[in-house]
């Protein structure tokens, strides 16, 4: 495998970063999660504008200009011969002294690497069945709505689901209401309409979030955020998550119990499929 270490591609082996790296050290930097298909990277435009404003809110300066990252994974997608594959743009603030303080650390780090993809083209993925974690994210917390390099919540939850044989863990907020989901955004229907976690509950800001908002708005689905609890959940007309690695996924089950299950999910991932098969022909 070939990665992009600031401006350089090199072999995975001979990819070195100091153990000073504040990424190592602190979690201090961000992450974005790219679809690749037909060699063109899903919704670029959208990953690129949350780039830029986590690294403004975390006062993190970003080397390259957006030109120039793109030349990089053009030709990382070229070396690596993967048309298809999942990308992962991780910007650590660099090395720094010790302790919090940002003095001295502005040089950051940028490295891009490729992943086969978790779905072949045009394929749905597979329902997942929820259980609630035990953790708890702030309500009103400013920075969850960005992708952080600091995910032991999310990984912490993944990992309560997986012990329990379930696929994801379902996150609520210290209000009791719920969130988000480990690795996603969630959604449910009442009736024919779609609602989501309002960003204040603690929920990430979603590129696949946006673009199904705005899909449900071009097919004149009715939608909004609100709020729920896991129990309201099982109320609901169904429930699905999305995220870009698959897209919409349909959720069948919430801590052992079945889920509604409501056709309106596959309307919309139809409608997702074709805004994909759209923009693997366009230029980036």
């Amino acid at each position: 495998m070939i990665v992009y270490l600031d401006g350089q591609f090199l072999p995975e082996a001979e990819t070195l970063i100091p153990v000073s790296d504040r990424a190592f050290l602190l979690g201090d930097g961000l992450f974005e999660t790219v679809l690749v298909q037909g060699g063109r990277p899903f919704l670029w435009e959208q990953h690129w504008s949350r780039l830029l404003r986590c690294a403004e809110f975390l006062h993190l300066k970003i080397p390259p200009d957006e030109s120039r990252l793109r030349d990089g994974i053009r030709e990382l997608i070229a070396r690596n011969q993967m048309p298809s594959a999942i990308l992962r743009i991780t910007v650590s603030r660099g090395g720094g002294g010790r302790g919090y303080s940002l003095r001295g650390a502005d040089q950051p780090r940028i490295v891009m690497t490729l992943h086969p993809p978790a779905l072949a083209p045009a394929a749905t993925a597979p329902p997942w069945r929820l259980i609630t974690s035990s953790l708890r994210v702030p309500a009103g917390e400013a920075l969850a709505v960005y992708k952080t390099l600091n995910k032991l919540p999310s990984i912490l939850a993944r990992a309560e689901a997986e012990a329990a044989g379930a696929d994801e863990g379902l996150l609520l907020n210290t209000d009791g209401d719920v969130a988000e989901a480990a690795a996603a955004n969630i959604f449910w229907l009442t009736g024919d309409r779609v609602c989501t976690p309002a960003l204040a509950s603690g929920a990430l800001d979603g590129v696949t979030r946006r673009a199904v908002l705005e899909l449900c708005r071009e097919l004149q689905i009715p939608v909004g955020e609100a709020r729920s609890t896991p129990e309201q959940l099982h109320a609901c007309d169904g429930v699905f998550l999305t995220l870009t690695t698959l897209g919409i996924v349909e959720a069948v089950a919430l801590d052992g119990r079945p889920l509604r299950r409501s056709p309106l999910v596959r309307v919309l991932q139809d409608a997702y499929q074709r805004l994909l098969a759209a923009a693997a022909s366009a230029a980036i």
